[in-house]
């Protein structure tokens, strides 16, 4: 794409503008789940919690959130993946791929502190989860190539000159 292409600067807009858009209807989702995975965790005074301390209740509440917040983390990273490769393929100047993958790591560093809740706020017999853990590893790598490309891969290529 031709930087000075008005066609281009106002494609590159609408996508930067609709990315924002997305991204804010996401975060609102994100936060709609950690609300409710919030109040289903609120008997717990101590994280791991102890399964005895909860009524029968307190633990069918805690599973639906949890497991809801899980399933919106999967979607999410799926989502985010797809995101990463789409912002990767087009044609935008670097500058423009900077900017929309800069959107892209702001949502992931909120969401990622949200979706940690995952990991700590759990019972004290947790089963394994190879789903979580695959998913967990899976939005690692996209928020690190993000994070890359932000850096500038071809500027962490090149060796330094004396």
């Amino acid at each position: 794409m031709n930087p000075t292409d008005p066609t281009a600067a106002s494609a590159f807009d609408k996508a930067r503008t609709g990315l924002w858009t997305s991204l804010q209807k996401h975060l609102a989702s994100v936060y709609k789940a950690e609300t409710t995975f919030a109040r289903a965790t609120a008997f717990a005074e101590a994280f791991p919690f102890a399964v005895s301390g909860a009524s029968a209740g307190q633990l069918a509440d805690y599973w639906a959130a949890r497991n809801a917040l899980r399933d919106l983390f999967t979607d999410e990273t799926t989502q985010l993946d797809t995101l990463n490769k789409a912002i990767r393929t087009k044609g935008y100047a670097e500058a423009e791929k900077k900017q929309l993958y800069l959107l892209l790591l702001g949502y992931m560093d909120i969401a990622a502190t949200i979706f940690e809740r995952l990991h700590t706020e759990i019972p004290n017999a947790l089963p394994p989860d190879e789903e979580l853990a695959e998913t967990t590893a899976r939005f690692d790598r996209v928020r690190k190539f993000a994070r890359l490309n932000v850096k500038g891969i071809a500027g962490l290529l090149t060796l330094p000159t004396r």
